[in-house]
């Protein structure tokens, strides 16, 4: 039988797959957190006497999954999302899939993320992951609350706060930092240094002139402190959508092979990025690959399926992918 905690927090993770508005995942989550803090006997009476959106929090999609839970049955809300989860993917995909080890891309509330770092964590080992790397965003991206040197320091302490208790998991520290407009990267280089992982992306001017953007991209994989080239063309395919930037790829990708940079296949369902076109000439061109989700929630995890199918049909094997390494291994190539 679950508990009405454990099916309010299945449904917000189920929902957040499916990139539901953060309002309705935030309503789940936040009646999972009352009801775990009230004591059972006063939640069964509340039950009982048809009060349970006098919490505060409780609504009544989240009242109805509350009742449902306490009377025995599964709530019917959570089976409608277990049967719409997609099935897990199947062939070289599926074979794809069963050797990622990990994660390299993924947000925790401290910047623009939804959730603390542990319940990212927690998510990641839920699903088998040996480790994964932990890359709020760097200063300049104001919008996302990007960490200050300061800040990023302590997140580092707080994460060997935390490795005893997730032993044998690895929450590897790491940055999403921001690639300037000279291609220069939006953090002091000693931290980055310091840092097991680090992914460049861009995140603002993305219609540069093509000639400046290729210098842009080139500069930044070419940094020593560059692992990964996150989200290359910065487009958008869903809503409104957003053009990918212009730049001359054959250079670019080229430059990630020399340097030895991963390529991103980056899992967001609107992001789909790099296209399918420059997939194929990374692949061509001798680049290795890291396929991450890019998640801001724990649920986004689960988007790692869609970057393998991508890399599969590309005929991209396990080997070219870093997150399917060991972790020595992984490491080892970060700190080259």
């Amino acid at each position: 039988m679950i508990t009405p905690a454990e099916a309010l927090e299945s449904i917000a993770y189920l929902l957040e797959a499916e990139l539901a508005p953060s309002y309705k995942v935030r309503a789940f989550r936040r009646a999972a957190s009352v009801v775990r803090e009230l004591a059972p006997q006063r939640l069964e009476a509340l039950h009982r006497q048809g009060r349970l959106k006098q919490l505060a929090g409780v609504g009544d999609a989240t009242a109805t999954v509350i009742a449902e839970a306490l009377s025995g049955a599964r709530p019917a809300y959570l089976v409608t999302l277990e049967q719409r989860r997609p099935p897990a993917p199947q062939g070289a995909a599926g074979a794809l899939l069963a050797r990622m080890r990990g994660d390299c891309h993924l947000h925790s509330d401290w910047s623009d993320g939804g959730s603390p770092i542990a319940e990212m964590a927690a998510a990641a080992v839920a699903l088998g992951h040996e480790y994964a790397v932990l890359t709020d965003h760097s200063p300049r991206l104001t919008v996302a609350h990007g960490l200050s040197a300061e800040r990023l320091v302590h997140q580092r302490e707080v994460l060997a706060e935390l490795a005893p208790r997730l032993a044998p998991f690895r929450l590897l520290s790491g940055i999403e930092v921001d690639i300037l407009d000279d291609g220069a990267l939006d953090q002091d280089e000693g931290l980055l240094e310091a840092l097991d992982l680090v992914v460049a992306s861009v995140h603002s001017k993305l219609t540069m002139e093509r000639r400046a953007m290729t210098a842009r991209l080139v500069s930044a994989v070419s940094n020593p402190h560059v692992d990964v080239l996150g989200h290359l063309t910065g487009r958008l395919v869903t809503g409104r959508g957003r053009p990918a930037s212009d730049f001359d790829p054959e250079v670019v990708f080229a430059a990630c092979a020399a340097a030895g940079t991963a390529v991103e296949i980056n899992c967001r369902p609107e992001r789909q990025d790099p296209p399918d076109d420059l997939l194929a000439l990374a692949v061509a061109t001798g680049c290795v690959f890291s396929i991450d989700t890019d998640a801001h929630a724990p649920g986004q995890l689960e988007w790692q399926r869609l970057g393998c199918e991508r890399a599969a049909a590309a005929g991209i094997t396990a080997e070219r992918v870093v997150n399917t390494w060991p972790l020595g291994e992984l490491l080892a190539w970060a700190a080259r």
